[in-house]
């Protein structure tokens, strides 16, 4: 590497090792909840629709099939309301990627703008798709407590005026906060700033009906959407992105060029998830019911949470005691095999508190406090 080079840093989760060695320690293994991934089963319909959809041979349309894009757009009439054309609407290969790098196509399209506004307490992967596009990632103070929300009046003006995107997240992933959606479409369209927004956990919304940007207006916003989460199809890559048709073109044909598309099976069985709300629904009752036991354990050991307004994140404070999140992550794997992440992966903002994912069965989560139960341990000394 030339001197001055980037350097990737260590991947957040690969910092947790060292942990992971005291959970496995425990009869019975670890429980893992450290990591967003759905361990339950996608709807065998979707599978089925995967199998057979007969379309191995040939490439996928990047921008995603027309029956998906209609799909896409026949969910977002259903769940939030609003009416969106298949023009407004293109695949993307998982979010992730999309999150990953957006910044550095919105950069060729003004390079005079080089700042990407993300909230401080968030996902990581923001911050690095600015850092992959050699921008500048600039984080936006919390506007809660707990570290959810987006104080747009503290944005420097330099900064907004640099601004190639500003980020939302709603649900946040680590908090569970929900954003003013309407308030960051409106600072953006004032500032000239596209504002794309990161719903992929809009089905597990807890507080109110699910929420979209798009509720609010297509001009200059993007709204993000996974299947991961409300469908299981974390492995299968899909997701799609829609709104503002003058940016979702631009952003198609370069990702045309980039050879970026969604497998053509994954894109029949996409088709078939987004068609259906009944399993949604079924996976709601899991998360929610595993929130309120898990929510139960921690309270009972010293560790009081609430219940978040979206998402199946569990956003723990640290007790005063433990100091950081560190020291409350080696805890819970020490006496309890429970892995969980601590808040300084989602920026130093979230430092007091871990995150724990609610993904594992009842069994596994009830194994987790049984154990801490057990280790008579308690946060409260």
């Amino acid at each position: 590497m030339s001197p001055g080079g980037f350097e990737p840093p260590p991947y957040p989760f690969h910092r947790l090792r060292d942990v992971e060695k005291l959970a496995r320690a425990h009869e019975g293994g670890m429980v893992d909840c450290s990591v967003g991934t759905p361990c339950d089963p996608p709807p065998d319909f979707v599978l089925s629709a995967m199998a057979s959809s007969g379309t191995e041979r040939g490439y996928p349309e990047s921008a995603g099939s027309g029956a998906l894009r209609r799909a896409a757009c026949a969910w977002m009439g259903r769940r939030f309301g609003v009416e969106i054309g298949i023009e407004g609407v293109s695949a993307c290969v998982g979010t992730k990627e999309f999150v990953a790098s957006v910044a550095q196509y919105l950069h060729l399209r003004d390079p005079g703008r080089d700042v990407l506004l993300y909230p401080a307490v968030s996902y990581p992967t923001y911050a690095m798709g600015a850092m992959l596009a050699g921008c500048r990632p600039v984080p936006v103070a919390p506007r809660d407590p707990d570290g959810s929300g987006l104080d747009l009046e503290r944005i420097d003006p330099a900064d907004a005026e640099r601004a190639l995107a500003l980020w939302s997240n709603s649900p946040s992933n680590p908090t569970g906060g929900l954003d003013d959606l309407a308030a960051a479409a409106a600072w953006g369209r004032r500032h000239g700033v596209p504002v794309l927004s990161d719903e992929c956990y809009s089905e597990f919304t807890w507080s109110g009906p699910a929420r979209s940007i798009l509720e609010h207006g297509t001009e200059g916003v993007l709204a993000v959407h996974s299947l991961s989460k409300r469908s299981n199809l974390a492995g299968a890559r899909v997701g799609f992105y829609a709104g503002d048709p003058e940016l979702v073109t631009y952003l198609t044909e370069l990702r045309r060029h980039a050879g970026l598309m969604v497998p053509g099976p994954v894109q029949a069985g996409a088709v078939a998830a987004l068609g259906d709300d009944r399993h949604v629904a079924e996976q709601r009752e899991r998360y929610l019911e595993r929130l309120a036991a898990m929510a139960a354990a921690l309270g009972a050991a010293g560790c009081p949470v609430s219940l978040p307004e979206g998402s199946f994140y569990l956003w723990v404070p640290v007790p005063g005691s433990l100091g950081d999140g560190w020291a409350l992550t080696e805890a819970l794997a020490r006496h309890a095999g429970l892995l969980v992440s601590p808040g300084e992966f989602y920026g130093p903002d979230g430092a007091g508190h871990v995150r724990v994912a609610v993904v594992q069965p009842m069994e596994r989560l009830a194994l987790a406090a049984a154990r801490l139960a057990a280790s008579g341990w308690s946060a409260a000394g």
